[in-house]
């Protein structure tokens, strides 16, 4: 972890940290960009069911290296080591150069290894009234290692780039063993393991391979099967109730989840008017075109 410099820290999610009352301790890191707006409206919906912390507020992303000259300071660490709890908003990771996320730095410290992201139709109106799967992300291993450089070749310093995937069994079975708990203790009848062990046969078929093992151990609890992530992609958008959980790598998580959160917003039907001639008659009446179809 880079260590912060001597520079004053102050808190920055204004009006969201309450004060007087005292609760369960946690660490608040309001984040930078949109971060703190969502900080202070989930702050609002805590107040709002009577849940009350002590929060010890602390820097991370571009607000960290304005305050103390670090995106992950020393500071902040320590003060969710000692917690036990994190309430993080969104920071900005730069595009193409500069630090290292900072979530995925905090995913490796405290090993985050299980990324729980589920999907749930709510709000009457969207596309797909009656989604409710689950996406179990493995946060630590595969594409997000952060092995990933560039060589330089005659004059250009940046001529080859290479980024290196890293499986582990151990990772693998406690992401699947995760996955299968889960869907046990919250009465989900099917895991789907998704993989594209048909090319990457090394890493995702560790995967593939290790989450057949552990699925064996769930027969007759819970029924399991597995999909190529491109299927799997194309599936989310054709029909996304049909899955129960998922789990699957860091990088197809991150991809995937965000794919099937869309399902659930509401539609925003995009209509224009096409001009039909009517056989015969020679009229020309419009007739709309809208996508999503209803």
């Amino acid at each position: 972890m880079d260590r912060a410099d001597a520079r004053g820290q102050r808190p920055h999610a204004g009006a969201a940290v309450s004060g007087g009352r005292r609760g369960r301790e946690a660490t608040l890191i309001a984040g930078d960009g949109i971060g703190p707006e969502i900080t202070a409206a989930t702050l609002s919906v805590l107040d709002a069911l009577g849940v009350t912390f002590d929060w010890d507020e602390q820097y991370g992303g571009m607000s960290a290296v304005d305050q103390a000259g670090t995106p992950l300071p020393d500071a902040t660490v320590d003060s969710i080591r000692r917690t036990g709890l994190a309430l993080k908003g969104p920071l900005t990771t730069p595009v193409g150069g500069g630090y290292r996320s900072v979530t995925v730095a905090l995913r490796q410290e405290f090993e985050l290894y299980a990324n729980v992201r589920p999907v749930k139709s709510i709000v009457p109106g969207g596309r797909y009234p009656d989604v409710d799967l689950v996406i179990i992300r493995e946060n630590t291993e595969g594409m997000y290692v952060g092995y990933d450089r560039t060589f330089k070749v005659g004059n250009d310093p940046k001529a080859l780039a290479q980024s290196t995937s890293v499986m582990t069994r151990d990772g693998c079975r406690r992401i699947v063993r995760y996955a299968f708990e889960y869907a046990k203790h919250h009465g989900r009848k099917k895991v789907t393991v998704v993989h594209k062990a048909n090319i990457l046969k090394a890493t995702s078929g560790l995967f593939l391979e290790t989450a057949q093992v552990i699925a064996r151990e769930y027969d007759g609890q819970i029924a399991s099967d597995d999909k190529i992530v491109d299927n799997a992609a194309m599936q989310l958008v054709i029909n996304p109730a049909q899955f129960d959980v998922l789990v699957t790598t860091n990088l197809f998580g991150d991809i995937l989840s965000d794919e099937a959160s869309a399902s659930t917003r509401r539609s925003s039907r995009r209509c224009t008017a096409r001009r039909r001639t009517s056989r015969g008659r020679g009229s020309r009446t419009p007739r709309p075109s809208c996508w999503p179809p209803p």
